[in-house]
């Protein structure tokens, strides 16, 4: 069995429901999860579930001192470790950020050619699948993130709300699509349209240090779980500013 194949299965067997074909950690953070690194695994000691991996071969592991769950797959040595957790512990792991009921509309478009340069604000934009939108660094994968590839790198949407309160100009927020109305964190696992395109939420797009070098100092605690939506263009078209933006019904 592959490496992928046998990490996927160890996840199955901590969480009790087995994870589909596809990027296991997009996955896993649609459901408030993420499999967190271990300093020292092989002196690690943890009351419940973890992941080693020994060699090519994944294995669960259990209890303090630990041991496998499965005496047939003992590791010869552990050159790696992963806890299975929560990303935010109050969260739940089902539909942690609720159900899209509402409906809004985009408010703005920016796009940047590359890298850390200033977004620019445009009236409408091409979006291909499988790329991003024609003229963003991330279409033709010059983006800070996912320069090699992955889910979640195509779109990032955010709402115009969560930028006001902080008064936070939305160019320097650095998201391509700017929405008023809609929750854009319960799109996070579905399919939703933005005008005549099909997206599909991968995680949230959460702050970080990078964002706060760019933008300024202190923005990282107010946008927890605020600074917006990743998503993947599934069928594309063109995006123009008053575009609705609306789960799908199906």
């Amino acid at each position: 069995m592959a490496w992928d194949d046998e990490l996927r299965e160890c996840v199955g067997v901590v969480l009790g429901v087995e994870p589909p074909e596809g990027e296991l950690r997009t996955w896993l953070g649609a459901r408030n999860l993420g499999l967190v690194p271990i300093a020292d695994p092989a002196e690690f000691s943890w009351p419940g579930h973890w992941i080693a991996r020994s060699g090519d071969h994944a294995v669960v592991m259990f209890g303090s001192p630990s041991g496998p769950l499965d005496p047939g797959r003992a590791p010869e040595t552990i050159d790696e470790g992963w806890l299975l957790a929560r990303l935010d512990v109050r969260l739940p792991i089902e539909e942690p950020y609720g159900r899209a009921a509402s409906t809004g509309s985009v408010v703005a478009l920016l796009v940047a050619p590359d890298a850390e340069e200033p977004l620019r604000p445009v009236e409408s934009v091409e979006a291909v699948a499988g790329r991003g939108l024609v003229g963003d660094r991330y279409h033709d994968r010059r983006g800070t993130f996912g320069r090699n590839g992955g889910l979640g790198y195509e779109v990032t949407l955010v709402e115009a709300e969560a930028f006001d309160e902080i008064d936070l100009p939305w160019e320097q927020g650095r998201r391509n699509v700017v929405t008023r109305g809609i929750s854009l964190n319960a799109l996070v696992g579905k399919h939703f349209r933005v005008g005549e395109v099909e997206l599909v939420g991968r995680r949230l797009a959460e702050p970080c240090a990078h964002l706060e070098r760019l933008a300024r100092p202190g923005i990282m605690r107010p946008l927890v779980h605020r600074a917006g939506l990743r998503a993947d263009i599934v069928s594309g078209g063109t995006i123009s500013v008053g575009d609705p933006v609306a789960a799908d019904s199906h």
